[in-house]
């Protein structure tokens, strides 16, 4: 049986998402192989530790991940919040079914992604990852990485996903982006209620605290924190040098202030990872941090990181030798 749900935040649609959630990019077999069982058990082990929170995308192993998620969430009586995006939609691809996708999934190349934020291609992204999360309505739908695509997503993107939300089909909506700048002019411009900031709300990268925050915070949208480990380099309790960050090599300068991070959180009793966690969750216009957990084993420790003890003497230090910034004192 599953416990009771982690602390959660509130929407301005309403909805709360508990402060911690289950990215489920793994699910689509990210870089590697992951089994029904694996999903299904850390979907499982997620509810367990009072997760409530899951997010997903067609993106991920060309809608492999929705449709885990769905079998995995199929049946159980718990509470939960199921986002996922709209951008990439999903069509047949005959031609490359014999190979693999080569977009970072191990999944045969059966579909291919199409960019369209066109009204008709959002409402057939929707229609599609409900069928395959098995459901007839979305918690949350983001507009997925629309970099190269302002004008159409901020456009017929929005305005498909307003009437889908009038329609009760979708309950909030919004965009997720590896940039905070664009994600500020959805807030400042558009009616979104949420958006998913990845990698520029971490202890090694706080440039969201420019330009996204602010106005999330004045306008009462929501943010939601994901990629806190910057690509891996934030993931253990000593920064290897050899690790990722943001989808890269790591340099040696961030390598060293990683370093430097980790030998503080130390010295307070703290784990680096626990700390990667718990920093964004300190600004008030942040209303959950989503991590990607593949296995059982990965929601535990996870879990575990998220509810450690954490100083306030250690958030001092960090800002005082200007290592993180405390955004508890930067709204």
């Amino acid at each position: 049986m599953s416990r009771p749900p982690l602390a959660t935040r509130p929407l301005r649609s309403g909805h709360h998402l508990t402060e911690l959630g289950l990215g489920a990019a793994q699910f689509g077999n990210l870089f590697m192989e992951t089994t029904d069982e694996q999903a299904t058990r850390a979907v499982t082990a997620a509810l367990d530790e009072g997760i409530r929170y899951f997010d997903t995308a067609p993106h991920y192993g060309l809608g492999l991940s929705e449709h885990r998620l769905g079998h995995a969430l199929d049946g159980l009586t718990a509470d939960v919040l199921v986002s996922s995006k709209v951008g990439r939609l999903l069509v047949d691809s005959p031609e490359t079914a014999d190979r693999l996708d080569d977009d970072g999934f191990v999944v045969p190349a059966a579909k291919r992604r199409v960019w369209d934020f066109s009204r008709d291609g959002i409402l057939r992204s929707v229609e599609q990852s409900l069928a395959r999360l098995g459901t007839d309505r979305l918690d949350i739908a983001y507009l997925h990485d629309p970099d190269d695509h302002w004008d159409a997503a901020a456009s017929s993107g929005v305005a498909a996903l307003v009437q889908l939300r009038d329609q009760g089909v979708v309950g909030a909506i919004g965009a997720g982006m590896n940039q905070s700048a664009m994600l500020a002019e959805f807030v400042r411009r558009t009616d979104v209620d949420v958006v998913m900031v990845a990698g520029r709300f971490t202890l090694l990268d706080q440039s969201a605290l420019a330009d996204l925050l602010p106005i999330a915070h004045e306008r009462g949208v929501g943010v939601v924190a994901a990629a806190v480990y910057n690509s891996g380099l934030l993931s253990t309790a000593t920064p290897d040098s050899s690790a990722y960050y943001d989808y890269g090599r790591a340099p040696t300068a961030v390598v060293d202030r990683a370093e430097r991070v980790a030998e503080t959180c130390e010295r307070h009793g703290v784990s680096l990872p626990a700390a990667a966690i718990q920093y964004p969750l300190r600004h008030p216009a942040i209303v959950s941090v989503v991590t990607g957990m593949r296995t059982e084993e990965h929601v535990r420790s996870t879990a575990i990181r998220y509810q450690q003890e954490i100083p306030e003497s250690l958030w001092e230090e960090l800002d005082a030798n200007g290592l993180a910034p405390d955004p508890a004192r930067t709204k």
